[in-house]
């Protein structure tokens, strides 16, 4: 794991994933992670929407879907509508989701 820890935590209904987005980008991936100040690591992705009316935080939300192979309808927004800096709730089980992104992050990290 990075020096601060992992981007996610447990919630009451799913696991909390802490996400900075490049909205506008060139190209919409995951672009690995980063230490935000005060607030520690954060999924890096990029989307190529812009960052009005909601349009890059739908394209986030395909974004992750896509690449964690998961319904849309178990991801949403839960903080950070205007801001880069967003937290996103995976809906389901808090300890599997936990075990399961755990072991992406993980092979995420080596690719670092």
């Amino acid at each position: 794991m990075s020096a601060g820890g992992e981007p996610f935590a447990a919630a009451r209904d799913g696991l909390r994933v802490r996400v900075r987005v490049i909205p506008r980008a060139g190209r919409e991936g995951i672009e690995g992670w980063v230490d935000l100040p005060g607030a520690g690591p954060a999924l890096k992705a990029a989307v190529t929407a812009p960052a009005e009316g909601g349009k890059a935080n739908a394209a986030l939300l395909r974004l992750l879907a896509r690449t964690w192979h998961l319904p849309k309808s178990s991801l949403s927004l839960a903080a950070g509508k205007t801001g880069r800096t967003k937290t996103v709730l995976i809906a389901g089980d808090p300890d599997e989701l936990r075990v399961w992104l755990g072991a992406w992050w993980g092979k995420l990290e080596a690719r670092k």
